[in-house]
């Protein structure tokens, strides 16, 4: 008596009233509940039509047992088969164990080997390079030191066999340069429209996460800061990872890593068009990269004039001086071409740790943030601190000025504000946890943030006028901490970059990019 279905003994078994035929009840069941006929005729069956067991509470089946255990010699024959297989397969693993010891002890070894030599050679290259960078900084310094003692300021005393102690001051000749360099961009900036190529809001109510791309190692993960160069869309980002990486977005390829800092990059900036680099680092050092014949990139100079952290590199509009700002409480004022430290600016009224810096688009006002949640505005002519803005709550994260010259955009750990240049005070207060990073795109007509958790984009509007919020970008990064964002060229997508080690490229599809061309043209 086997089951029609399964053809065993049925443990439960039921005739059908239909068809006369034995099922194991559980699975005629399950069938007729799925298909609502017979397995194996095909008529229409209901539970009604199949009985209860035919065993009751009487009968019990019981399988018969295989033979070989149907007696003691039987069993005692499988037990010593079971323990012989048993006993094998012990010796074998107790074999691969010490197979596996031994494996890794020499593994360790190496490793430790390897470490030893990989350390001594770092020390060696790093000496190395900081030979050469003394040097070459001695070099353009040569010709002028005979006449360097009119222009050194208060701790011209310094001026040595050490070059990178050496401060030349702001010359006359440096505050004409950057006063003609105010007077032409403001004249343009006159007539400044906005570009017909600019993405339009319909567009930017679109975007969405096109792709991803992981540039930095996962021992380390993170990105820590980014910047775009528009005229040849190249991104740079440096990351947690001590390195810093040039990616190339339309190929998604990447065009150089840039190595030599010992700990993470905080802030990173293209020069211009040119083929320079700034970086600074948690190691206290700012270093200017330039690219050699073969594409890759060499550092030219490293400065060490920061006695803690460095926070942030921002570039003039020259593009032939830059700042950065550190944790021990100073700003520094560079020339470009030879590395030379042209000022280095404290404020005695109070002691702040600068955390971020932003050159105004005209280049003669320096905005600052620091870690006891201060805005200060410099003259860059004159180094003076001219205002300051307090009610942040936490440490400054960004400052980013809007092309048209009056809006500053602040982050910090309370969210983001807005300031009016012109009249000096807080117009507008954005309330995101632990906002990161600010950006205005290049035509100040859009403000990026990354917040912790999301990204959102605003249009610009006015003092009095509401800035509506065009898109909302959650953070995918599964870290829930976006660091950094940035517009591209013509705010055609938005970059953002998260502790996930991820740079994420945020745009319109390809869909809607085409049919957005097509109605541009």
């Amino acid at each position: 008596m086997n089951c029609a279905i399964s053809g065993e003994v049925p443990v439960e078994p039921v005739v059908s009233k239909k068809t006369g035929l034995l099922y194991e009840k559980r699975l005629i069941e399950r069938h007729i509940s799925d298909f609502g006929k017979c397995p194996v005729t095909g008529e229409p069956h209901t539970i009604d039509d199949i009985p209860d067991s035919l065993l009751g509470t009487v009968l019990q089946i019981v399988k018969p047992k295989p033979l070989h255990t149907a007696s003691i010699p039987g069993l005692l024959g499988a037990f010593q088969t079971e323990w012989d297989g048993l006993m094998l397969s012990n010796f074998s693993l107790e074999q691969q164990l010490h197979t596996a010891r031994q494996e890794l002890s020499h593994a360790l070894y190496q490793h430790d080997a390897a470490c030893r030599v990989i350390a001594r050679l770092k020390k060696e290259r790093d000496e190395a390079r900081q030979l050469l960078s003394e040097a070459e900084r001695q070099l353009p310094a040569a010709p002028e030191v005979a006449t360097a003692n009119a222009t050194l300021t208060a701790d011209g005393d310094d001026q040595g066999p050490d070059a990178k102690k050496m401060r030349l001051g702001i010359s006359g000749e440096v505050i004409t340069e950057l006063t003609d360099c105010n007077a032409a961009l403001s004249q343009q900036r006159k007539k400044r429209q906005i570009p017909p190529t600019l993405a339009s809001v319909d567009a930017l109510e679109k975007f969405t996460q096109l792709s991803s791309h992981p540039l930095h190692k996962t021992s380390k993960p993170g990105i820590f800061s980014m910047d775009i160069l528009h005229s040849k869309d190249v991104i740079a980002t440096g990351g947690i990872d001590t390195t810093a990486v040039l990616f190339d977005r339309p190929s998604g390829q990447i065009l150089s890593t840039l190595t030599g800092h010992s700990k993470k990059v905080t802030s990173i900036k293209f020069v211009g068009d040119t083929d320079l680099v700034l970086t600074a680092s948690s190691d206290k050092t700012v270093r200017i990269w330039g690219s050699s014949e073969d594409g890759n990139y060499a550092c030219r100079h490293t400065l060490k004039d920061h006695s803690a952290e460095v926070r942030a590199v921002t570039v003039h509009a020259t593009n032939k001086y830059f700042v950065s700002a550190s944790l021990d409480s100073t700003w520094c004022f560079y020339d470009m071409s030879s590395g030379l430290r042209l000022a280095q600016v404290t404020d005695d009224s109070e002691k702040v740790d600068y955390t971020a810096a932003a050159f105004h688009p005209d280049g003669l006002i320096l905005g600052t943030g620091t870690a006891q949640s201060i805005v200060k505005i410099w003259d860059v002519k004159s180094q003076a601190n001219v205002a300051k803005f307090g009610g942040h709550t936490g440490e400054i994260t960004s400052v980013s000025f809007s092309e048209n010259g009056y809006f500053l955009a602040t982050s910090a750990l309370d969210g983001v504000r807005l300031w009016d240049l012109r009249k000096l005070k807080n117009f507008r207060t954005f309330e995101f946890p632990d906002a990161n990073s600010v950006e205005f795109d290049h035509s100040g007509s859009y403000l990026g943030i990354a917040a912790s958790d999301i990204r959102r984009v605003f249009q610009t509007a006015s003092v009095k006028a509401e800035w509506n919020p065009v898109k909302t970008l959650p953070d995918l990064s599964g870290t829930g901490k976006a660091t950094c964002v940035k517009f591209g060229p013509d705010a055609k997508y938005v970059a953002v970059g998260s502790m996930d080690r991820n740079l994420r490229i945020c745009g319109l599809p390809s869909d809607d990019s085409t049919e957005d061309s097509a109605q541009d043209s």
